[in-house]
């Protein structure tokens, strides 16, 4: 036996590991979804930074490094974050986001509530919906655009409650991309209009960089809502759909 084989022998041959965070690289720990809304969210964060950047440098400087980062974790499927602390699981309980608006509208009730009540109409006016399929009276295919108008997501939803002319609730059906549910509610005012109260519950994919993401897309849903409501206003009350 040569020397350099003794050597060998006498000593531990196991290659040196590299350090835990290029091993976390490696691993795969966002779900599918979640690669699909972190690719949304950084590709509306590239847009918007380009478009503040002479307004607002550093933040859009911000913005782009963390829109980055978002592309990184959705084309890659790995969140170093969670891989450096060994996480090699998606995380499967995101927090939910509550959006809540009202308004009040000229037309009778009856006439408000019949027209949401026919979903396919709700495009019209909610420019963030690209489409509302319904399959029977009481399920639906919805698809929803991504941020700046990039990508879409879709899943299929169900009435839960009923009431005509009063109250409409749904949810999406177990399985779906995107877990939501929602109610509207309409009120005869004193002067014989409608008021409308709309609630929305969604959760962001498992997947998601968890409330991290949460609370910044949820600024721009909400905005987005709010802005949907008063089209449909001017839409019952004018027949015109404003930007």
């Amino acid at each position: 036996m040569n020397s350099l084989t003794q050597q060998q022998n006498g000593r531990n041959t196991e290659q040196p590991k590299a350090g835990p965070l290029y091993e976390s690289s490696n691993i795969i720990n966002v779900t599918p979804e979640g690669r699909i809304v972190s690719i949304f969210t950084g590709a509306w964060l590239v847009g918007n930074a380009i478009s503040k950047v002479d307004k607002s440098p550093v933040s859009s400087l911000l913005k782009l490094l963390g829109a980055g980062y978002l592309l990184y974790r959705g084309i890659s499927g790995n969140d170093l974050i969670n891989g450096f602390i060994g996480k090699r699981k998606p995380d499967r309980h995101t927090a939910s986001v509550n959006i809540r608006t009202s308004i009040s509208i000229d037309n009778p009730r009856e006439e408000v509530y019949y027209f949401w009540r026919q979903l396919n109409n709700l495009p019209v006016f909610m420019k963030h919906l690209q489409s509302v399929e319904e399959n029977d009276p009481f399920h639906s295919h919805w698809v929803v655009k991504g941020p700046g108008g990039i990508g879409t997501l879709e899943w299929d939803a169900e009435i839960v409650k009923e009431v005509p002319g009063e109250i409409i609730g749904w949810r999406s059906l177990p399985g779906s991309s995107l877990a939501t549910a929602g109610r509207v509610t309409f009120r005869e005012t004193h002067n014989g209009g409608t008021e409308i109260d709309v609630m929305i519950t969604y959760r962001p994919p498992a997947g998601y960089v968890g409330s991290g993401l949460a609370w910044l897309l949820n600024p721009a849903f909400e905005n987005m809502i709010v802005k949907d409501i008063r089209r449909f206003k001017n839409y019952m009350e004018t027949g015109e759909i404003v930007n």
